[in-house]
């Protein structure tokens, strides 16, 4: 009979290791930081579009896609235990690649600057894993705003979980942001 090698060893513990680490329910829960809530700013739509699923790009049958570099946005809703949340919905809003947001109050997009071809707003309902995703474009700065950022709220039915904001990593205007 063959001695098993260290290292043919160590991958078994490892593995076995690894197994029962990422079974255990809430094991790593205490190292997941809490999303900060931050403000829902001025521009959440007064008017929601028509089209309002989770694809920012292409609004209904249209051909004509938004300007600006696109972007698939994902990740996961979880409780602070680190358990998924399924059936919330996840809404992002941001402005479009010339700096206007879809709601009657932003005064660029009186100015005709507007992306007619961008949805601006989009929803995406939560499965078992708590996986959301969106296709969008990077967000970009306006004016006010140095800090490029999408916005985001997460509901269960009629109930707000949270308001939050996300920035792009290591933007040179995030150090400018009164918000970040």
């Amino acid at each position: 009979m063959q001695k098993p090698s260290l290292t043919s060893s160590r991958r078994v513990f490892l593995g076995a290791l690894g197994a029962s680490l990422f079974t255990t329910r809430g094991l790593f829960a205490e190292q997941l930081l809490p999303t900060p809530r931050l403000e829902e700013g001025p521009f959440y739509p007064n008017k929601l579009p028509l089209d309002v699923d989770n694809d920012l790009i292409v609004i209904s049958d249209s051909v004509t896609p938004a300007v600006g570099q696109i972007t698939h946005l994902t990740g996961r809703v979880l409780d602070a235990k680190g358990d998924s949340l399924r059936d919330v919905v996840v809404e992002i809003w941001q402005c479009d690649a010339n700096a206007v947001y879809i709601h009657s109050g932003d005064s660029r997009s009186t100015r005709n600057q507007q992306d007619k071809n961008f949805q601006g707003f989009g929803r995406f309902t939560t499965a078992s894993t708590g996986e959301y995703r969106f296709r969008t474009i990077k967000p970009v700065p306006y004016p006010g705003r140095p800090a490029p950022h999408i916005h985001f709220k997460v509901k269960r039915g009629d109930r707000e979980l949270l308001t939050t904001q996300m920035l792009v990593r290591d933007h040179p205007g995030n150090a400018r942001d009164g918000v970040f």
